[in-house]
């Protein structure tokens, strides 16, 4: 136990199901929102999942006045959450749906703090401050990955320092979480893929956080054992709706596991997205076993317990055998859902490896890494990925 006090919540309200899209208009009436604006990306746009949107909402100059915002970028930059706090003002809005990956559910959740302060720079974000009173937001993802929809912070890139900022707070957790299998159908499988091993990643960092949330090991775990039985699944045949639900499910749970904290793997994935521009999926996905080999050589028996989360028979073996079994476990996984390993395939550069560096020890997430970490380290760890 690294602290005598611990907070244990999980207060967000989740509709999960096919079809359950279909509960938006009648939620709204019962928030008295009339005029929502849906943050989304562009792609979205032409797609099923957004057809789904709309006529869930109907016709915007109908009973729900909806506007909307579809300038999110891949990896969101503070314009987009000021450009989308613009809209918000300009239509009048009462209501944020954020509606998409974790890029557009960030920005979602983050619009509303501009909104309730218009002068606010992101880079001096108060935790302290008193941020109720915060437009109501409802969370629907359309990619099984981060979890953003359950989680309390959004992931920013600064403009000044191009670097990724964590606004945390509890007034960002949204007001409604939508599950609905059906508009994650389309996803195409190399994103199905990514998206997937950032959930597991969440699962697997989150348990082996040291910091004492019991709670949150037991979810990660049980995220861990739904995400390997659903992923290869979901990534072969796009159209199984039990396997896309499943997916949903563990993708919530592991961003409600990672409340515990995170470890080396994000602090190294999150600069491969702001330097080289890496789907930070897949930068977690080509990290996490040289950073799982990393850990087990420090720490034998870490991952004894992921490996049996995986189904592996793993019980009878010695913690470093049991470490071994799981991390070729997840090598097989990767090497299946058509992840190559190699940074220099994805274009990352040599050249690069002293700012990564630079960026992934400013990063918070290896501060709960169950093996302390120096600079050196970190750059090793880049230097095998690559």
């Amino acid at each position: 136990m690294t602290s005598p006090l611990s907070t244990f919540s999980f207060p967000t309200e989740i509709v999960f199901g096919v079809g359950a899209v279909a509960e938006l208009a009648p939620r709204l009436e019962k928030m008295k929102c009339k005029r929502p604006l849906v943050v989304t990306d562009g792609g979205l746009l032409k797609t099923s999942s957004f057809e789904m949107l709309k006529q869930a909402l109907g016709d915007p100059n109908g009973k729900i006045h909806w506007k909307l915002f579809s300038d999110v970028e891949p990896n969101p930059m503070e314009n987009n959450v000021i450009e989308a706090a613009n809209a918000y003002k300009k239509g009048e809005c009462d209501l944020v749906i954020a509606f998409g990956g974790g890029s557009a559910l960030d920005v979602g959740k983050a619009v509303r703090l501009l909104v309730k302060r218009p002068t606010l720079k992101l880079k001096s974000f108060d935790y302290h401050e008193d941020w109720s009173g915060l437009a109501p937001c409802i969370c629907i993802p359309t990619t099984a990955g981060t979890g953003s929809e359950v989680g309390r912070s959004s992931v920013i890139t600064l403009v000044e320092s191009h670097r990724k900022t964590v606004i945390f707070h509890p007034a960002l957790l949204a007001k409604l979480v939508i599950l609905d299998p059906k508009l994650t159908r389309d996803l195409p499988p190399k994103l199905t893929a990514a998206t997937g091993m950032d959930a597991l990643t969440h699962c697997i960092e989150s348990f082996t956080s040291p910091t004492f949330h019991p709670m949150c090991d037991g979810i990660a775990l049980e995220g861990i054992h739904l995400i390997v039985d659903a992923l290869p699944h979901a990534f072969k045949n796009g159209k199984d709706l039990k396997a896309r639900g499943n997916m949903l499910i563990a993708a919530s749970m592991g961003a409600i596991a990672f409340q515990k904290d995170l470890g080396a793997t994000h602090s190294l994935a999150h600069p491969l997205s702001t330097i080289c521009g890496l789907h930070h999926g897949l930068a977690n996905a080509i990290c996490l076993p040289h950073v799982m080999e990393f850990n087990s050589k420090h720490r034998p028996g870490l991952y004894h317990r992921v490996g049996l989360a995986c189904g592996l028979d793993v019980q009878q073996l010695t913690g470093a055998k049991a470490d071994r079994k799981t991390i070729d476990f997840i090598k097989k996984l990767l090497a299946y859902l058509g992840i190559k390993g190699g940074l220099k395939t994805h274009g990352v550069k040599e050249n690069q490896l002293e700012a990564l560096t630079e960026q992934a020890f400013a990063d918070g997430c290896h501060r709960t890494n169950p093996v302390p970490v120096t600079p050196e380290d970190l750059k090793h760890l880049y230097e095998v990925a690559l």
